[in-house]
Order: structure tokens, then C-alpha cells, then sequence
């Protein structure tokens, strides 16, 4: 996966802030907030294009995982399907949820910092907000192993990142 700035840039300034006082907070809060939504749009954005690029194989297998996310019969059938491509888009979905589960907790203690004036809460954001962006490239690269020869173009432009 290609690096992209906006991403780079938002842990560069969340990597500053962990020293930020509660003034220098008050005051850069909003570019705060700005570096991060420019990452995770360009990640949303990242992500879609990939997944778009997806063989319908792949695309039908991940929307009845999305369908089936509230359990039941149809979720274990679909867990038992053993296809690779079954197999694949519950690897994507897995690494999918986990990045949003991540990034909803970054936000709420973004949050919750604000609200209370917390310096240490508001280090503790910046450390999640990157392990956020961490877990949504990593979701991005399970999804790029979808791509195959229907996406080779793109898949050229992003190439995998080394971990």
C-alpha cells in the first residue's frame, strides 16, 4: 500500500501533540482535528477504490458478511463457507471492524478529553488515533489481496507496504 500524505502528516502532528500543554491544546485543537479527518478521508477514500476494484466474487461474499453481521443461521452458514473467496472477504471484514472499533475509540477519547481539559487523555487520542490509522492500512492491504489481475492498475499505483 502506498503511504499517503495526508495519513503521514496526521501522525506527524499527533506524535507532536503527545507533548502539547493544555493551552497549546486549546488553541491547536481544531487543526488537531482537521489533520485527522483529512487521514481518515484519504484512508475512506483509499479504501473504497480498492474494494471497488474487488471481482464480484469477492464483493457478493463481503456484502453477505455485511448482511449477515447480526448473527444468526446465515452468519454461521457463512462462516462454514470455506471458498477462498469466502475465506478472504471474512479476513477483510475482520480487519474492517476491528480498524472502526479502533477509531471510534480514539474519537471518544478525543472526546472526553476535551470535555474534562485532559492533557494525559488527550496523549492517550493521539496514541490511538495512530494505531487507528495503523489498523485501517492494515485493513486496506487484506482488502488489496482481493484486487488480483481486475485491479492490476491499481495495484500498481499502491503497491503493499512493508510491516
Amino acid at each position: 500500500m502506498r503511504k499517503l500524505p495526508e495519513v503521514e502528516d496526521a501522525k506527524a502532528l499527533m506524535v507532536e501533540a503527545r507533548n502539547w500543554s493544555v493551552v497549546k491544546w486549546l488553541r491547536e485543537k481544531k487543526r488537531v482535528r482537521h489533520a485527522a479527518d483529512k487521514a481518515n478521508d484519504a484512508l475512506d477514500l483509499l479504501e473504497k477504490q480498492v474494494k471497488a476494484s474487488w471481482n464480484d466474487e469477492l464483493r457478493l461474499a463481503y456484502e453477505g458478511l455485511l448482511k449477515r453481521a447480526g448473527g444468526g443461521k446465515a452468519a454461521r452458514e457463512a462462516s462454514s463457507d470455506s471458498s477462498a473467496m469466502a475465506q478472504l472477504a471474512a479476513k477483510v471484514k475482520a480487519a474492517d471492524d476491528k480498524a472502526y472499533r479502533a477509531h471510534m475509540e480514539a474519537e471518544d477519547t478525543f472526546d472526553k478529553a476535551e470535555r474534562i481539559l485532559s492533557t494525559s487523555l488527550a496523549r492517550e487520542g493521539c496514541r490511538k488515533a495512530i494505531e487507528s490509522w495503523d489498523l485501517h492500512e492494515h485493513a486496506i492491504v487484506q482488502a488489496e489481496a482481493g484486487v488480483g489481475s481486475v485491479g492490476q492498475e491499481l495495484a500498481n499505483m499502491a503497491p503493499p507496504q512493508k510491516r
